[in-house]
């Protein structure tokens, strides 16, 4: 039996690919139900990662009956809402737009029912001897794993029975807003994002933007602050923004006229050549084992660690993690350099010119 802790996309794409190989899973998860909270918003799935990882659980034709048609779209706006790039979605499967909470979805459904076991909150865990290791959760009970695996994202609890590495934060913080109706309610700032992705930057803060299915703009609105600043007073609509006083009042409208309370993200790294030593019965999947800041990869290599991860165990459990390690952590180093990379050119000194460059082409 193998044990995952943490019902995300890359926890359930490995439970997945097990279940489709025959080998007994089980999945606990903190929520106390698959809709206990939402799931964030759109996600772009790659060809080699994403795309990939549901091509290896069996799930292509139900991820392309969720992709969100024009979401590809992208756009660069300057802070009094000129348009510096654009590029319309070319309609193809490269990188599509689906909603995190769909993906999430077709993966359960795909699930036995008594797969996930809701409203288990892991606690501790603890080894016990050849391999195995005892979970303690919130609720009193526990269980006793065979091959545990760490699935259990940023603040894992997992993580410390193979790393003493904790995430450290990375300088930044992103704000969720969302607008709802918008083409009724906020005509402007519908206008402003587009059919797809709007970008609107300056060196350390902006907008990320998304159209959503349902007539909704999701928000990330993003600033390069001290952690302090965010915590020592309410994080109120007004309070952010005031932070973009004399932008565009269609682009001020995202945070400022939200239809939801404000959201703080705090992002947190590890090291992007974190590692550790061969553990017998327990390895890390996903934002586990190699958080970094949001380089449009990480839930594409989650899903990715999953699939390779099941492969490897339904091919060979003796050998299993040793073969998954080896591969996942040269990749997931090289992907860490190449976020930080895009957060530069997203949000350094050069922003917004960066990203127009390299929209067009």
């Amino acid at each position: 039996m193998i044990t995952v802790v943490g019902a995300g996309l890359g926890g359930l794409t490995l439970a997945c690919v097990l279940h489709r190989h025959g080998v007994p899973v089980t999945v606990y998860d903190m929520d106390a139900s698959a809709g206990a909270r939402t799931q964030g918003g759109q996600l772009d799935l790659h060809e080699h990662n994403g795309q990939r990882a549901l091509e290896t659980a069996g799930l292509t034709e139900e991820f392309r009956a969720i992709v969100h048609a024009g979401g590809g779209a992208q756009r660069v706006l300057d802070r009094h809402g000129a348009m510096l790039a654009e590029l319309p979605d070319d309609g193809s499967l490269t990188r599509p737009e689906a909603l995190r909470g769909d993906i999430r979805r077709i993966l359960l459904e795909s699930l036995p029912a008594e797969t996930v076991r809701w409203g288990k909150k892991l606690i501790s865990a603890a080894p016990v001897g050849g391999g195995r290791h005892q979970l303690r959760f919130a609720d009193g009970s526990t269980a006793v794993s065979e091959l545990l695996v760490g699935a259990d994202g940023t603040w894992s609890k997992v993580r410390a029975l193979v790393s003493d590495e904790r995430p450290v934060y990375a300088g930044l913080c992103y704000i969720d807003t969302y607008l709802h109706d918008v083409d009724e309610r906020h005509p402007e700032a519908a206008r402003a994002v587009g059919a797809g992705a709007m970008y609107a930057l300056e060196p350390g803060r902006g907008f990320l933007a998304h159209r959503e299915a349902g007539d909704v703009i999701h928000t990330y609105v993003v600033i390069n602050r001290p952690l302090e600043w965010f915590t020592r007073a309410a994080l109120t609509r007004e309070r952010v923004a005031a932070e973009f006083a004399g932008w565009a009042p269609e682009l001020v409208a995202l945070i400022a006229d939200s239809d939801t309370t404000p959201v703080l993200r705090s992002i947190h790294r590890l090291p992007d050549r974190h590692r550790w030593t061969r553990t017998p019965g327990v390895t890390l999947l996903g934002d586990a084992a190699h958080v970094t800041v949001p380089g449009g990869e990480g839930a594409n290599l989650a899903m990715l660690d999953g699939a390779e991860l099941g492969r490897a165990i339904a091919a060979d459990p003796g050998t299993a993690l040793q073969t998954y390690e080896e591969t996942m952590f040269r990749r997931s180093e090289s992907e860490a350099v190449a976020a930080r990379e895009t957060i530069d050119l997203i949000f350094g000194a050069g922003a917004p010119q960066g990203l127009v460059s390299l929209l067009n082409g």
